[in-house]
């Protein structure tokens, strides 16, 4: 009897163990949904989600609060403060003037050309941090179209591939069969297994690389590690192809290394403009107010003490003898030379990128060209072949060597229209129109 209820009791908890696991299966969590992307949404993601565009806009913020600091000179400063001291004989404050219960400071600038000079370069430099950003914007959506459309051949080449593996194990069996009747030397086995083991080695690599890709895509777009990223094989936009000869043209118009190149020559000019006027007067407003107190025996060193003062006025310099002024102007005359040389050489630098990579894009397109031809052949060989074998004139090894054959040729069209590709977008970059394009 005792043995009866053991056992009814371990079948009552198989059985309750069986009605949960269903249970517990619905409550595990579902894998994310893939993420359907099109070139132009993976772009769009990118800027969205980019480290390396918040940091420029950071930088960007920094640089416009430094150049508003430094007009702030120009603007209306007041100063309230207080303070408690003791004093034995003339009553003094630190850093002259009386010991007030209360003081009030207004100051101006109304004419400082050294000061104004710097404040306009401190300015121009946050209009190139601006250009800046525009440059960081146009380096992800480079690299995140680029990994686009790497990621769609991969996934293309990874497919071919494994269809060739298999042409691969059927022309090692047949091989096989062939030297075991007597119809093969070791040497052809030999060979179709390292054909096999070529292809395996090839698609191992492809998908490793597939895998860094995804993951630097993910990491560009903001997605998880868990979330599949589903891409399509796509092409640049049309208008990629029809710039053409007017690239150099648009390229001193927008790229942003040439942009940022001219900002710097007009930050050094505001900077010599401004030190040359250090020779002339400064002048600036001024008014203190100051609520006196007995305490400090002000009322015994002068006969006349009024409790309320203010000073007002202008306040002019005017430097008669200035080694300083010299030497900074000389300074600034020297970093506009520099920066002079340098804007001219980024135009020489811009024109010749644009002109080289304007003939590797036509160099790129005859590739593809190539590749596409030599894919077709190959497809009108394998036509040819399985007419053949139909009609019995053809073996099925001839075959599959023809399929191994055309994908080979479908591998080197993809590469040929990627290396076509780059050199696109790096063609578009340089010009300054990789933004128009993908957006």
């Amino acid at each position: 009897m005792v043995r009866n209820n053991w056992r009814l009791r371990v079948s009552v908890a198989a059985l309750a163990l069986l009605t949960a696991l269903p249970a517990a299966a619905q409550e595990a969590p579902a894998a994310p949904a893939p993420v359907l992307l099109t070139l132009k949404r993976a772009v769009e993601l990118a800027l969205q989600n980019s480290k390396d565009i918040q940091v420029a806009k950071i930088q960007a913020s920094v640089a416009e609060r430094t150049a508003k600091a430094g007009m702030a000179d120009f603007l209306p400063n007041i100063y309230a403060g207080s303070g408690l001291g003791f004093t034995y004989g003339m009553p003094e404050a630190a850093g002259g003037g009386l010991p007030s219960v209360v003081s009030a400071t207004y100051s101006e600038q109304v004419f400082n050309k050294p000061l104004l000079g710097q404040a306009r370069e401190l300015k121009e430099q946050a209009r190139a941090q601006q250009i800046q950003v525009e440059e960081v914007r146009n380096s992800v959506m480079a690299r995140t179209a680029s990994a686009y459309l790497e990621l769609g051949k991969l996934r293309h080449e990874i497919e071919l591939l494994s269809k060739e593996r298999e042409s691969a194990e059927k022309i090692v069996q047949i091989t096989k069969d062939r030297q075991a009747e007597g119809l093969e030397l070791p040497t052809e086995a030999t060979r179709a297994e390292l054909l096999k083991a070529q292809v395996t080695q090839r698609l191992l690599q492809l998908e490793g690389r597939e895998e860094d890709v995804t993951i630097f895509l993910r990491r560009q777009l903001g997605l998880t590690a868990e979330q599949a990223v589903e891409v399509s094989v796509e092409d640049l936009p049309g208008a990629a192809e029809q710039e053409g000869a007017n690239l150099v043209a648009l390229a001193m118009l927008h790229s942003p290394g040439l942009r940022m190149a001219e900002s710097d020559v007009r930050a050094r000019e505001f900077r010599l403009n401004g030190e040359r006027g250090g020779y002339l007067p400064t002048i600036q407003f001024f008014t203190v107010y100051s609520l006196l107190s007995k305490l400090n025996n002000i009322d015994l060193f002068y006969k006349r003490y009024h409790k309320d003062n203010v000073n007002a006025g202008v306040q002019i310099q005017i430097p008669l003898f200035s080694p300083r002024t010299w030497e900074a102007v000389g300074l600034a005359r020297e970093n506009l030379v520099a920066a002079k040389v340098a804007l001219e050489g980024k135009r020489g630098e811009v024109s010749g990128e644009v002109r080289q990579r304007t003939r590797r894009v036509k160099e790129m397109e005859a590739g593809k060209e190539v590749a596409r031809l030599e894919l077709q052949l190959a497809q009108q060989d394998v036509e040819a072949l399985q007419a053949r074998f139909g009609e019995g004139r053809a073996n099925l090894r001839e075959v599959e060597k023809a399929r191994v054959e055309e994908n080979e040729k479908w591998m080197a069209y993809l590469d040929a229209n990627f290396q076509r590709q780059q050199a696109q977008l790096e063609l578009l970059r340089s010009a300054g129109q990789i933004e128009k394009i993908l957006q």
